[in-house]
């Protein structure tokens, strides 16, 4: 899904009319929901992720502290730092063949185990550093918005508790699904590219795990094995870059 506002916009102003035989108030809460959900506070965004990692979790088979899984994740994450501007981070991994990996804005990181067996660990690093730009960058709350707004007539009619109050646990499930399956516009996903491998400058570790990423998902492409690539800019491009910036800064 691109994140693009008139999408938004689109949506209720065919609501309002194409649908003579709605409901007149049901849809001015639709539309007040609409308004609401790109009106989120930093604080409801940080509520709602909780609630949608909390649902996804539940739903997932996570890999407990004593596997190889989990102890690898931790040493790997410890690299990284504890927190994205500040907010404090938490790791799980997900037991599936999927190759994929997210954050949410409440610092919920997941990583499925497909990825890490597809990667070692400095390109894992690498492709966390870019799911934590995506939350830094404000890319996720946009992602956020867009999701509750595009479905504000289904998700919130006449709910008096506002758009969060009327999120039932199966749409607080669905809304998690639509942000672990984002497809970022291209800027966006290059702006994550760009932060990753400015975080892994700062904390001391060699961005080379970006572009061979990259590399490992170009391959990934042909079989189209990865739930990562839809609509991202081409894997291969977006290694070069970072082979650019690389040579550029003098590394190898």
């Amino acid at each position: 899904m691109k994140i693009r506002p008139i999408l938004l916009s689109l949506s209720v102003a065919t609501l309002l009319s194409g649908c003579q035989n709605m409901d007149s108030g049901g849809l001015l809460a639709s539309g007040a929901e609409a308004f609401q959900a790109y009106t989120l506070s930093d604080a409801q965004v940080k509520a709602l992720s909780d609630k949608s990692c909390a649902e996804l979790d539940g739903k997932a088979s996570i890999a407990p502290a004593s596997s190889e899984y989990a102890k690898r994740l931790s040493k790997i994450s410890s690299a990284l730092g504890d927190n994205i501007n500040g907010m404090p981070v938490n790791y799980k991994v997900y037991v599936t063949k999927d190759v994929n990996a997210f954050a949410m804005a409440n610092g919920c990181i997941r990583v499925y185990s497909g990825l890490m067996d597809m990667m070692n660990d400095n390109e894992v690093e690498a492709v966390i550093g870019h799911e934590m730009g995506h939350v830094a960058l404000g890319h996720v709350k946009k992602g956020m918005q867009v999701a509750l707004g595009a479905n504000a007539a289904r998700v919130a009619a006449a709910s008096a508790g506002g758009v969060i109050g009327s999120l039932s646990q199966s749409q607080l499930g669905d809304l998690g699904e639509k942000l672990v399956n984002a497809q970022f516009s291209q800027r966006q996903e290059s702006e994550a590219d760009d932060y990753s491998y400015d975080l892994l400058r700062k904390r001391g570790i060699n961005p080379i795990g970006l572009a061979t990423s990259f590399e490992k998902l170009a391959k990934a492409e042909e079989g189209r094995q990865s739930s990562m690539l839809d609509d991202h800019p081409a894997s291969a491009e977006r290694a070069q870059h970072i082979r650019d910036r690389m040579a550029a800064d003098g590394l190898k």
